[in-house]
């Protein structure tokens, strides 16, 4: 028998009075085991929260170089030889962007042997300079790390400097699984779990807003993904400094972690992101699904399932292809506006920090 909506908000708010105030950790394991009724939580939680609307942004993505001095077993992206564009390729990159009308260009890279931080503000300005109406959301955690040791000074001050650059926003990106034994296994090099949330608390306060991101489906435990969600939520009850969570299922092509890693079916990931709607609610209301290592189809049927975002439309993405994304470079505002009316939502184009593009 399916539960009233009455019934379905009183068992809710009985789990969240288990813990600390909020849903703790055995009761996230306990939904995991029942999928209807997480189906129903999340899509509750998704009505509360978002109502029937799912956003995206158009943006292009410039991954700059991928020459990386890191060691993460489950990059197929980082080449010892590869390449560094140079000023002129990323301003080609960006009016290319400008003509499909996009709004934001996200840039992240490989950590080049040598790159300060000057070379990051450069990015940032020659593209500030040049179109002034695009907002840059800008360098993961780990690069804001990287530039600081390189340049001998605190992420703080090279998150002011960036700010100065042009910088709109940051990737919650190198967050993988924030618990260090599984960081040791699978990125040993990468900054830690208090490092990689100092950074992004810094930037909180500074005032840059960010993303958070999971990278789930390798080596880690269901434990894991419930802490690593659980300290993201402490974060945002801190700083309020998250604009959504990404769920990014592991790509296992072409890196060492992949013949080990986890092989996970539809069910799994869906259930993921409804898990994400629970245990993040009400401090992180928008949950994005990853069109590009899902697959179009499966993204859209996370719509059903607490998803309220499908990023965007991408134009440009070698990370996850490199690792074995089947899915083209780039979908149209029009083919992500068919796929969100498809699974019976209201598409809405978005600004990066979630205004209302139209």
């Amino acid at each position: 028998m399916i539960l009233s909506r009455e019934r379905e908000v009183t068992a809710f708010e009985e789990d969240l009075h288990r813990g600390d105030g909020w849903i703790d950790r055995a009761a996230l394991l306990e939904l995991w085991n029942e999928p209807v009724r997480l189906f129903r939580l999340a899509n509750l939680l998704r009505m509360e929260s978002c109502g029937d609307e799912v956003s995206f942004v158009v943006n292009r993505n410039v991954n700059f170089t991928n020459r990386c001095v890191g060691s993460c077993r489950f990059c197929a992206f980082r080449r010892a030889d590869g390449y560094l564009l140079s000023e002129e390729e990323i301003l080609d990159r960006v009016e290319a962007a400008e003509r499909f009308s996009a709004t934001e260009i996200c840039i992240q890279g490989g950590l080049a042997p040598g790159l300060v931080l000057e070379d990051y503000c450069r990015i940032l300005e020659a593209i500030r300079d040049n179109y002034p109406r695009m907002h840059l959301h800008a360098y993961s955690p780990m690069e804001v790390f990287y530039m600081s040791q390189n340049s001998g000074i605190a992420p703080e001050d090279s998150i002011r400097e960036l700010l100065r650059a042009g910088l709109g926003s940051m990737p919650g990106t190198a967050a993988e699984i924030l618990v260090d034994r599984v960081r040791e296994e699978i990125c040993p090099s990468k900054l830690s779990t208090s490092e990689w949330r100092d950074v992004i608390t810094t930037a909180h306060r500074l005032g840059v807003s960010t993303t958070s991101t999971m990278l789930y489906g390798h080596v880690e435990r269901m434990e894991d993904r419930i802490r690593h969600l659980l300290l993201l939520r402490e974060i945002q009850a801190e700083t309020g400094g998250f604009t959504e969570f990404v769920l990014l299922p592991f790509m296992p092509g072409n890196n060492d972690l992949g013949p080990s890693s986890q092989r996970m079916g539809h069910l799994e990931n869906l259930k993921m992101h409804a898990l994400a709607r629970v245990a993040l609610h009400p401090l992180i209301t928008n949950i994005q699904a990853s069109w590009v290592k899902l697959g179009r189809d499966l993204a859209g049927r996370t719509l059903l399932w607490g998803a309220n975002d499908l990023g965007g439309t991408l134009i440009e993405e070698n990370i996850s292809r490199t690792a074995g994304a089947v899915e083209a470079e780039y979908m149209t505002p029009d083919q992500l506006c068919d796929l969100i009316e498809r699974n019976g939502r209201v598409p809405v184009q978005r600004t990066t920090l979630y205004g209302r593009e139209r």
